[in-house]
C-alpha cells in the first residue's frame, strides 16, 4: 500500500490541501492522482454542502507481526504500523511504531466515543477459540489478523475527520503510548457524558418500539441503499464461501471431499494406470503431471486469491453495519426531539388549561377526559382553588423555559447531525467505491493468473469443466455435462491422449 498500490484509491475524489503547512509538498512516493484531495480549481465551486474535504492523504500499512514475551503466560503479537502522509498534524512524513491488538481497540472505542456522528471502522473479531487453543499465535492467524488490521487502518485513513484526530497521531508516532492512553481515559477531548449507564439503558430500551414520526425521504433512501448493499454482500459471501469449499475444503496432509483432493486422487490414479498400459506410459504419466499441477494451481488461487477475497468481503460487511449504526443513530436524535417537542406541547396545553380555569373560561381548554379527571381529583384532595393553580402555573412556567431551551439544543443536535450524516454517507460511498475496487481487482487478478498458468498445458481448454463436477466419482456427472459441453470426460481423455502420442 505505501507503494504504486496507493495511486488508485479514492481515483474519483478531489482533494485541497494547505500549501504553506506541514508537508504540503508530495514526493514521488506520496499518491500522484487527485485522490484524498480537493483540487483548488474546482474548489468550493462545485463542492456541495455535505461533501467531504480531505487536507492532505495519509496511506498506512500493517506488516510484521512479532510473537513478544514469547516464553511467559503474558506472551502477544505486535505488529509493525507505518504510514505515509503530508498531513500537517503528524510531526514527520513516515510515522511507524509497533502496536499490539488491544492498542488497536482502544483506538477503536475511543473514535467511537469522540466521534458519535463518524463511520468508525469494526475490528476483526477476537476469535476465541484461537484463544483457547493457542492458535492465535500461528502464522496463519497472526496474517489473517494482520491483514484485517490494516483494512481498519486503511479505512481510518481514508477518513478525512479521523484521519487528522489526535489520538490517530498519537497512534502512530507516540513512544509513551501508554502514557497517552490514560491521559485521554482521564481527559476526553468531548464534553463528559452526564447520564449514567442505568439512564442510557432505559433511554434505550423506551427507543427501541418508537419510530420516527417524520421520516426523512434522504435518510430513507439512504437506509434502503444500505439494505440493498449488505443483501449483496451477503448472497456474495455465501456463494463465495459454496465455492471454496467445493474447490478447497481440506488440507495437503488430509484431503476432503474437494476438487483439489479428487484432482491429487485421480493423478494417482493415472499414475497407477500408466505402469499397467505400458505402450502409453509415458502419455498418462504426462497427464498425470498435469493434473497434479492443477491440482496445485487450485489450492493456490484458494489460498492467495479466494480467502483474501471472503476475508476483506466480510469486513466490508461489518463496515457497512457500521454505517447502519450511524443512521440508527441519527434517528434517535431525530426522535430525541420529537418526544421532547410533544413534551413540551402537553405542559404547554397544562398551562393553557390552568390559565382558564383561573379566568372562568375552562370549557375552551378541550384536553379531555384526563382534564377532567384530574380537576376532580384536585378538588377531592381539596387543593382545587386559585392559590394552587397559581403555584402550578409558575412550576409550569419554569419546566416550560427549561423544555424550550431543551428542545432547542435538541433541534440544534439533530440537524448538525443530520448534515454529519450525509457527509458520512459521501465519505462512505468513496470508501465502499474504493474497496470494492481493490477487492474484485485482486479476485480478477487471482483467476487470471490461474488460466495463464495452465496455458501452456493441455488442461486449458478444459478448465471450465474441471472446475464443474468430479464426473469419475459419480456416474451421473459425465451424461449430465455432456449436455452442457457437448462432450464427456472420458471424450476429453481419448483425445488428450491421441494428441499426444
Amino acid at each position: 500500500m505505501l507503494g504504486d498500490d496507493t495511486e488508485d484509491v479514492f481515483d474519483s475524489v478531489t482533494w485541497e490541501s494547505p500549501a504553506d503547512k506541514g508537508y504540503a509538498t508530495v514526493d514521488a512516493s506520496a499518491p500522484s492522482r487527485p485522490g484524498f484531495k480537493q483540487s483548488i480549481e474546482e474548489g468550493e465551486e462545485t463542492r456541495g454542502p455535505h461533501d467531504p474535504k480531505w487536507y492532505g492523504y495519509l496511506v498506512t500499512q500493517v506488516k510484521d507481526p512479532i510473537k513478544e514475551m514469547a516464553e511467559t503466560k503474558d506472551a502477544y503479537v505486535s505488529y509493525l504500523v507505518t504510514a505515509k502522509t503530508n498531513l500537517s498534524i503528524f510531526s514527520t512524513p513516515t510515522p511507524s511504531s509497533r502496536r499490539r491488538f488491544q492498542d488497536f481497540v482502544f483506538l477503536r472505542n475511543n473514535l467511537a466515543k469522540d466521534f458519535p456522528a463518524c463511520v468508525v471502522p469494526p475490528l476483526p473479531d477476537k476469535h476465541r477459540l484461537e484463544y483457547i487453543t493457542g492458535d492465535r499465535f500461528s502464522p496463519e492467524f497472526m496474517e489473517r489478523r494482520r491483514h484485517d488490521l490494516h483494512h481498519f487502518l486503511q479505512r481510518i485513513a481514508r477518513h478525512p475527520t479521523l484521519q487528522r484526530s489526535t489520538l490517530v497521531r498519537a497512534f502512530f508516532e507516540s513512544t509513551e503510548w501508554h502514557v497517552i492512553m490514560h491521559q485521554h481515559v482521564a481527559h476526553p477531548p468531548g464534553p463528559e457524558q452526564s447520564q449514567g449507564v442505568i439512564d442510557n439503558l432505559s433511554d434505550t430500551l423506551l427507543n427501541a418500539f418508537a419510530r420516527v414520526r417524520k421520516p426523512d425521504e434522504r435518510f430513507l433512501i439512504m437506509r434502503d441503499n444500505v439494505d440493498k448493499f449488505e443483501e449483496s454482500l451477503s448472497t456474495s459471501e455465501r456463494l463465495w464461501n459454496r465455492v471454496r469449499s467445493r474447490t478447497t475444503a481440506g488440507t495437503p496432509d488430509s484431503p476432503g471431499e474437494d476438487l483439489t483432493a479428487d484432482y491429487h486422487d485421480l493423478a494417482v490414479a493415472v499414475q497407477g494406470l500408466g505402469f499397467l498400459e505400458s505402450g502409453i506410459t509415458d502419455q498418462l504419466n504426462h497427464f498425470s503431471n498435469t493434473l497434479l499441477e492443477f491440482s496445485a494451481l487450485l489450492r493456490h488461487t484458494t489460498q492467495n486469491t479466494i480467502d483474501p477475497f471472503l476475508v476483506h468481503l466480510h469486513s466490508l460487511l461489518s463496515y457497512s453495519h457500521a454505517h447502519r449504526a450511524v443512521l440508527k443513530l441519527r434517528d434517535q436524535k431525530q426522535l430525541d426531539l420529537e418526544e421532547l417537542t410533544e413534551y413540551l406541547s402537553g405542559v404547554t396545553a397544562e398551562r393553557d388549561r390552568l390559565s382558564a380555569v383561573i379566568s372562568g373560561h375552562a370549557g375552551s381548554s378541550g384536553l379531555g377526559l384526563s382534564a377532567y379527571l384530574r380537576d376532580k381529583m384536585d378538588a377531592i384532595r381539596g387543593s382545587d382553588d386559585d392559590r394552587s393553580r397559581v403555584e402550578k402555573m409558575k412550576k409550569l412556567d419554569a419546566k416550560i423555559k427549561e423544555l424550550t431551551e431543551a428542545v432547542t439544543t435538541a433541534h440544534e443536535t439533530s440537524d448538525t447531525f443530520s448534515n454529519e450524516t450525509l457527509r458520512e454517507q459521501a465519505t462512505f460511498q468513496y470508501a465502499k467505491e474504493a474497496e470494492m475496487k481493490e477487492m474484485l481487482s485482486n479476485l480478477a487478478d487471482g483467476q487470471i493468473e490461474l488460466y495463464r498458468n495452465v496455458s501452456g498445458t493441455g488442461l486449458f481448454f478444459a478448465v471450465p469443466f474441471l472446475m464443474c463436477a468430479r464426473p469419475w466419482k459419480s456416474g451421473i456427472g459425465s451424461s449430465r455435462l455432456s449436455s452442457v459441453y457437448g462432450w464427456t470426460f472420458s471424450t476429453y481423455c481419448s483425445e488428450y491422449f491421441y494428441s499426444h502420442i
